[in-house]
């Protein structure tokens, strides 16, 4: 997919709305070789996703051994928006917090106090993180309206084909 084709699609206004979200969920293949999805707060700077980790957590040696990643972002109803991403994870160690992860965590519902209190307890747990940053390769905007799995997409096609026949 061409640069100017995932701009395209990642600045359609639903997909800033998706891409404004705080979950998505990471696909990767572990080190065992089994595939792994795991919901992770994240954020979009307008140009790569960045999501945060703890430096001991397991996905890191096999983002390491194959960064190749894929991203689903979507809505929990009917029917869903989805927002589907690939690309390639490069891994940063940041001494303390990044700031992606008090963006990526300031969506929750906290009263102030909570808030301070929240802060105060990830500021005396993490000595560091990992930022897990990933630049799109490859788009694909599923809103069931203009656009449609390709699988759906090839049967429309084969019945319009049957109905012409």
């Amino acid at each position: 997919m061409r640069p100017d084709e995932i701009t395209e699609v990642l600045q359609r206004p639903i997909s800033q709305e998706l891409l404004a979200r705080d979950l998505t969920r990471l696909a990767y293949v572990a080190k065992d070789g089994t595939p792994r999805n795991v919901p992770i707060g994240f954020v979009w700077n307008g140009s790569t996703i960045v999501m945060c980790t703890t430096p001991n957590a397991p996905k890191l040696p096999a983002l390491r051994a194959n960064p190749m990643v894929a991203l689903t972002i979507d809505t929990e109803v009917h029917p869903p928006m989805i927002l589907l991403i690939r690309g390639r994870a490069e891994l940063d160690l940041v001494d303390g917090i990044p700031d992606e992860y008090m963006q990526a965590s300031g969506t929750y519902r906290m009263t102030p106090e909570q808030r301070v209190a929240w802060e105060a307890e990830v500021r005396s747990l993490y000595r560091s993180m990992v930022r897990i940053v990933v630049t799109p390769t490859w788009a694909k905007l599923i809103d069931f309206d203009t656009t449609l799995p390709s699988a759906v997409e090839e049967l429309i096609r084969q019945r319009e084909e049957r109905q012409r026949a």
